[in-house]
């Protein structure tokens, strides 16, 4: 079973999340270390965890997502997987971190390309790649078997609409609960009127400027007909 660390990485507050398992494998998920002290807090906690890191996953090639890809394959050599579809973004990043005023070292060597339903192995666990594209346009999650857990899903309509077809088709007969969260400048309304009224719901914020609180974003949900309880912190 997966243990899940998560850190909280540069100016545009990204989640990295750290993988590990009984064995002290690891698998790293969206390294956004910017600068050395982060990439210093996260190769700290693997080694007084005593982890060994033989995975690189990127969810896709938003800057602040591949901060840290160099930095993980030079200190572990581990080659970034990804889907093909976010080579473009990915090669655009070092110009987007220009246009932000966050210039980073951008990683340029050999990718290792995803496939849709691709089963990921680390020891007796087990990832599936699944396909979502939204916020990007090659955006896949992680699921985790058992239970079965669908990590960082899509961020607008356009997203959700794509994540509940792809949960309809793999999960058609599948009892859904949603861990719901928005920022305050989306258009709630719209993609609340997405989400099936059968599901259940688990209503947050992150802890930023621009989140909606998680007690608002229940009294909206509720308003569409969507139960569930609401948590400052999950």
């Amino acid at each position: 079973m997966f243990v899940i660390k998560k850190f909280e990485f540069s100016p545009i507050q990204e989640n990295t999340y750290l993988l590990y398992n009984d064995h002290k494998n690891c698998i790293i998920i969206d390294p956004g270390c910017y600068d050395e002290a982060e990439r210093n807090t996260m190769s700290e906690f693997i080694d007084i965890n005593g982890l060994k890191p033989v995975l690189l996953l990127n969810t896709h090639g938003h800057l602040d997502h591949v901060f840290g890809n160099k930095y993980v394959f030079d200190t572990y050599q581990l080659i970034p997987h990804i889907h093909p579809f976010e080579k473009e973004l990915l090669d655009y990043a070092p110009i987007s971190g220009l246009m932000y005023n966050l210039p980073f070292d951008h990683y340029e060597g050999e990718l290792n390309f995803l496939e849709e339903s691709q089963v990921i192995k680390l020891d007796q666990d087990e990832l599936k790649v699944l396909f979502t594209p939204g916020h990007s346009p090659g955006r896949w999650d992680v699921i985790s078997k058992d239970p079965t857990i669908i990590l960082d899903v899509a961020h607008n309509k356009d997203g959700i609409s794509w994540v509940l077809r792809q949960l309809q088709s793999e999960y058609p007969d599948n009892k859904l609960h949603f861990v719901l969260g928005f920022v305050n400048d989306k258009n709630i309304d719209d993609m609340l009127d997405l989400l099936p009224k059968e599901a259940a719901y688990y209503f947050t914020n992150a802890h930023i400027e621009r989140a909606l609180p998680h007690q608002l974003l229940k009294d909206l949900a509720f308003s569409k007909g969507l139960k569930g309880l609401s948590f400052d912190y999950i």
